[in-house]
């Protein structure tokens, strides 16, 4: 058991390190007929980097939509910190919590989307500080204090005060992961974070993702950056039709797969 504090919190929190911070219990998903997630199990522990693998349509990333709620599960649960997400349980049944209490979950998972969705009319630095004002109630000198940090811990520190339209690609999604170390999250999930980057503007993404990896940061990732998940993950997690094929650390699945499946998919990009 650790003692974690946080920049907005005033008193310590109890956290159960030996827990897994996120639980899968026999997840499925159905989109019509469609069943895109087939009873996945998945733990994630506490400063761990997962990577998420597999070709399009294999569930990955309606994997890590389930893991916040934003999308609804079929059957199973999932469990952030031990609170069953998105759910209250009754009996032997599982009812939708109220959206205020969903958003209340969410406060500890920040996510990073493949499109950066920042605000247009702010700058950097106010899209930053736009959660911890309204959602944490941060006072402003505090949250522009703390962004600012955050804006120069992922290099555009000197780009606080520029518009989404007046930065590339790479540097709004910079920005996208500061907003989400604004709310100070125990988790972040990382949606093809370079798939709509230039090639050129990848590499700055993934070394700020690498230092968040590096200082204890728990990550699930999807992404088809081979480089990343071998130098960074503690696990890959291999996934197609909506299941987990194979999973282990980065040199036993990239360098000795067990299934052919995987060996079919890693032949196709590398």
């Amino acid at each position: 058991m650790n003692k974690v504090k946080t920049p907005w919190t005033q008193v310590n929190t109890v956290i159960d390190t030996d827990a897994p911070i996120v639980r899968l219990e026999s997840v499925r998903k159905h989109f019509g007929q469609n069943e895109v997630l087939k009873s996945i199990d998945l733990d994630v522990h506490r400063g761990e980097v997962v990577v998420l693998l597999g070709p399009s349509g294999s569930g990955k990333s309606t994997l890590l939509r389930c893991i916040n709620h934003l999308e609804t599960i079929d059957g199973g649960r999932v469990t952030v910190n031990g609170e069953i997400m998105g759910y209250q349980q009754r009996g032997d049944v599982l009812h939708e919590l109220p959206a205020a209490k969903i958003a209340q979950q969410r406060k500890s998972i920040g996510m990073v989307f493949q499109r950066f969705n920042l605000f247009p009319h702010m700058t950097a630095l106010e899209n930053v500080m736009e959660a911890p004002v309204g959602v944490l109630r941060v006072p402003r000198a505090k949250a522009k204090a703390r962004a600012l940090e955050l804006l120069t811990r992922v290099g555009l520190g000197d780009r606080a005060d520029h518009y989404p339209s007046q930065l590339s690609g790479g540097q709004q999604q910079r920005v996208a992961i500061a907003r989400s170390l604004a709310m100070d999250p125990e988790l972040l999930l990382f949606d093809e974070p370079t798939s709509a980057l230039d090639p050129e503007l990848v590499g700055d993404v993934l070394d700020v993702m690498r230092d968040l990896a590096a200082a204890g940061m728990t990550m699930i990732v999807v992404t088809h950056e081979i480089g990343f998940a071998r130098q960074v993950a503690d696990r890959v997690v291999f996934m197609d039709g909506g299941v987990v094929v194979e999973e282990g650390h980065p040199k036993d699945v990239f360098d000795n797969p067990q299934h052919e499946r995987t060996r079919a998919f890693l032949r196709s990009v590398l």
